[in-house]
């Protein structure tokens, strides 16, 4: 495949702005694969799609969730006796986070 484009890619900055660190030597071959690529995607914008739908996925999505009801749940006397520590009966006592916030 050929470069098309007449716009040159700066590696470089593009790196740059990625905070990825390139060796040397590869990048005069990013330069030419990232060239390609936009003059594939040149000789895309050239199909006529005038009569095709745009759609967002290739494949038709569908929601896959079930009715909201409500179940029982686990007794709060039972999921708080798994927790290391517990305030007041009825909350979990964590480490603190960040500092001046200690409960008394």
């Amino acid at each position: 495949m050929s470069n098309k484009s007449n716009a040159a890619i700066d590696v470089k900055y593009v790196a740059e702005l990625a905070r990825i660190d390139l060796a040397e030597g590869s990048i005069e071959k990013l330069q030419n694969d990232m060239q390609n690529i936009v003059a594939y995607i040149e000789q895309l914008s050239e199909l006529d799609v005038s009569n095709i739908e745009p759609t967002a996925h290739a494949a038709k999505l569908v929601n896959a969730v079930r009715n909201d009801e409500v179940k029982p749940s686990y007794p709060r006397e039972a999921m708080l006796a798994n927790a290391p520590a517990v305030l007041n009966g009825e909350m979990i006592k964590v480490p603190q986070v960040l500092p001046g916030e200690g409960m008394n």
